[in-house]
């Protein structure tokens, strides 16, 4: 096969198709697997757009060679190569226009007015526990890759001032834990001695946003793990997509008898230091229909659980105030300036890990503390911390 004249130009092209097509599997990968589609369907969609990304380029290679550029001739009257021609521009746009706007929208993303202050303190539970707890659940193995953090927790604290915080409110505490993915990795003592350092200071309400259980064999280990939690009010929780793949009755029948208050895709309401307070539980896409808030009091602060950030335009239609989310994991493996790349959301990177303003509402995505792939990089699991702060008190 000859080389083709301006070998240089013809690399530099096959790069950008490459990236370009990259870009966009994995936007479609992302789309895709934020769906309530079962574990063996969303395993399926994982495994093919792998397949896709390899299969293009070595297909292209073995049709074209380093003579691919011939496809961009439409006057030929071959419909594949026209087509192929097609998705070469569609690749180029995608990685000469799409990616950079998308990065650059991230990267310019202004902080969250409402969160008025932030700090964290970094965990090595390896150095904590004095050995690897890597545990002997699958891939356990993963766990010990090189610079893979898994076993490095960020215990953040993020201050929110919110217009409609009461008076009564001000510095009021809530724990937000998700996506434990009880399955045998990391080890118990991990998820001890996690517990134990999140509920200190005790906060005043404690919310689990799902994917508790992974396995079957570890639900066991629900109540003695979370059983340890403390609080000084109440703690809610949901479940997750991986919750409702092993036994969700069961596991809803060990959250409440820990005194945990189960919401599922309802709502509740109580009184906090003399202020009502709605708190609502959305399951979705999982667990159908969503709340039905009809006959909700429209006045209260509305606090919601939702495993999934993509339930954030329900949140806003439904005027929720804070929402807490997790699913995502910050994405699990975060690259320098272009941050996530898998993330399993219909709304894509958009909402990857952090706080956002959604007016009126404030999603808060946790990164979430394990996995079923225990694989972290440039992403540590986290345990948040979230203070309340009244607007009223002049904040």
């Amino acid at each position: 096969m000859p080389i083709p004249e301006h070998l240089p130009t013809v690399a530099v092209a096959a790069v950008a198709a490459c990236l370009g097509h990259l870009t966009i599997l994995v936007a479609s990968h992302n789309w895709w697997y934020g769906q309530a589609f079962s574990k063996r369907v969303g395993d399926a969609f994982h495994l093919m757009h792998g397949f896709l990304f390899v299969a293009g380029p070595v297909a292209m290679w073995f049709w074209q060679g380093p003579h691919f550029l011939a496809l961009l001739d439409f006057s030929s009257e071959g419909t594949g190569q026209k087509l192929a021609g097609a998705y070469l521009i569609v690749c180029w746009i995608a990685a000469g226009i799409g990616l950079p706007l998308n990065t650059l929208q991230r990267l310019l993303r202004p902080r969250p007015k409402a969160l008025v202050a932030e700090r964290s303190e970094v965990v090595d539970f390896a150095k904590e526990l004095g050995y690897r707890p890597a545990g002997h659940g699958k891939r356990a193995w993963l766990t010990a890759l090189p610079f893979n953090e898994v076993f490095q927790v960020e215990f953040a604290e993020r201050t929110l001032c919110l217009p409609r915080i009461p008076v009564a409110w001000d510095g009021l505490s809530i724990l937000h834990l998700t996506d434990l993915h009880l399955c045998g990795k990391p080890d118990r003592d991990f998820f001890r001695v996690l517990i134990d350092r999140a509920i200190d200071p005790v906060p005043d309400i404690v919310c689990i946003t799902g994917d508790i259980a992974d396995s079957y064999k570890y639900q066991r280990w629900i109540v003695p793990i979370l059983g340890r939690l403390r609080w000084n009010l109440t703690c809610f929780a949901i479940l997750g997509n991986h919750d409702y793949w092993y036994d969700p009755p069961f596991i809803r029948r060990r959250l409440k008898r820990l005194g945990i208050r189960y919401l599922g895709n309802g709502w509740e309401q109580i009184t906090v230091r003399g202020e009502p307070l709605i708190a609502i539980g959305h399951e979705g896409p999982w667990n159908k229909p969503a709340p039905d808030l009809s006959n909700c009091p429209a006045g209260p602060f509305r606090l919601c659980l939702s495993h999934t950030p993509d339930n954030i335009r329900w949140a806003r239609r439904s005027g929720v105030d804070l929402m807490l989310s997790g699913h995502v994991h910050g994405g699990q493996v975060r690259l320098p300036v272009f941050g996530s790349i898998l993330v399993p959301s219909k709304c894509g990177r958009r909402y990857d890990c952090g706080t956002f303003d959604e007016a009126p509402t404030l999603l808060h995505v946790c990164r979430g503390v394990s996995g079923e792939h225990p694989l972290r990089y440039l992403c540590r699991p986290e345990v948040t911390r979230l203070v309340l702060k009244s607007a009223g008190n002049g904040a």
